[in-house]
């Protein structure tokens, strides 16, 4: 094992022990946010030095096997149970080791937040508003395979179909940390419905996800730089919304980012949804930021939401989706589009992974 990695196993355990002690304190009892931060701290240490207990436990036998094999004096049955507990012992130690460095990959805070998916149309016109509506079935029929719930808040259809704009609430287990690869540019190319002559046309979309902040972090916003507009809303829901103000448009006056929300019949509660959404939008230029200066001198790194001009293809004649990120094309587009995404998405968090466990075995983390 690297010996930068095991020194962070032994601190992680001494760290344990401190976090058993504060979690036994009354101050730490008495506060249940920092409570439950330390509990959650805990769980993911315990969790890696039990790992690593049996990594150890794994050493000594492999040790012990050795030993038995090197002694010229072991009869030959002890010899062959020695190298079956040797050869036991192998696979073990390359199983935890795996193990043990997926543990101490990084985990970010925002991993298991839901998040607010937004998919823009691009160059291309007509053409990337309809592949607009396209990877909102996508990306629906991909949370619906997850089990999570998909919420209109707004949307700006287009006049031959698909959208302008759309943006969806997205809630369920880790959902995050399942889209935050998605965010960047989209290009298709494919020969439009439209076109006579059967050439093949290149347009494009933008996908934003963001997670969604806590209560906590939305109250942080100051009225006094919100314009909130009232209006009609738009589209299906009968008379009601004829004759009822009930959409909110929420303008944040200092850098002239704007949410709206007109899904519900309620003004009140639109007016939160756009405020979770403007939280977000707000948050996510934040984060863009942050990570832009980390990785100034390097490429963006996968999952930091850098909005590239092109992070994948989708390429309709030959059948065929490529992520740019990683370079991986897989020849089944069909399935991509029916909401298929778990290869792309595995492969985009296997390549984080090891970029931040090579930070960590260098010990540039």
């Amino acid at each position: 094992m690297n010996p930068t990695l095991r020194d962070r196993f032994e601190r992680l355990i001494l760290r344990l022990s401190e976090l058993d002690a504060l979690l036994a304190e009354p101050k730490v009892l008495a506060d249940i946010k920092r409570w439950r931060t330390l509990a959650s701290e805990q769980a993911d240490a315990a969790h890696v030095v039990q790992l690593y207990r049996r990594h150890q436990a794994c050493e000594a036998d492999h040790a012990a096997a050795r030993e038995i094999l090197a002694d010229t004096r072991t009869d030959d049955e002890l010899r062959a149970l020695a190298r079956e507990e040797l050869a036991a012992a192998e696979d073990g130690l390359q199983r935890l080791e795996g193990e043990l460095q997926a543990a101490l990959v990084p985990r970010d805070a925002d991993d298991a937040r839901d998040a607010f998916l937004e998919i823009r149309a691009g160059t291309g016109g007509d053409e990337s508003a309809l592949f607009a509506g396209d990877l909102a079935r996508m990306y629906q029929r991909y949370c619906e395979r997850q089990g999570w719930r998909t919420e209109i808040l707004s949307e700006s259809p287009a006049d031959l179909g698909g959208y302008k704009e759309l943006v969806l609430h997205v809630q369920g287990e880790n959902v995050y940390a399942q889209l935050r690869f998605e965010s960047g540019g989209h290009r298709v190319q494919r020969i439009p419905a439209t076109e006579s002559q059967g050439r093949i046309h290149t347009s494009a979309c933008t996908v934003a996800v963001m997670p969604e902040p806590d209560a906590a972090e939305e109250l942080r916003l100051n009225p006094a730089e919100l314009r909130i507009d009232t209006y009609r809303a738009s589209g299906a829901g009968g008379q009601h919304v004829n004759r009822t103000d009930s959409a909110i448009r929420i303008t944040h006056l200092p850098t002239g980012i704007v949410a709206e929300c007109q899904d519900d019949r309620s003004q009140h509660r639109n007016k939160a949804k756009a405020l979770a959404v403007l939280a977000a939008r707000l948050r996510e230029i934040e984060r863009n930021e942050r990570a832009a200066r980390e990785a100034a001198t390097r490429k963006a790194l996968v999952g930091s939401g850098d909005r590239s001009d092109r992070i994948r293809t989708y390429n309709f004649p030959q059948g065929r989706v490529t992520d740019h990120r990683i370079n991986l094309t897989l020849h089944k587009l069909g399935m991509v589009m029916d909401g298929d995404l778990a290869e792309l998405i595995a492969a985009l968090q296997a390549e984080r992974a090891a970029q931040q466990l090579a930070q960590l075995e260098t010990g540039a983390a």
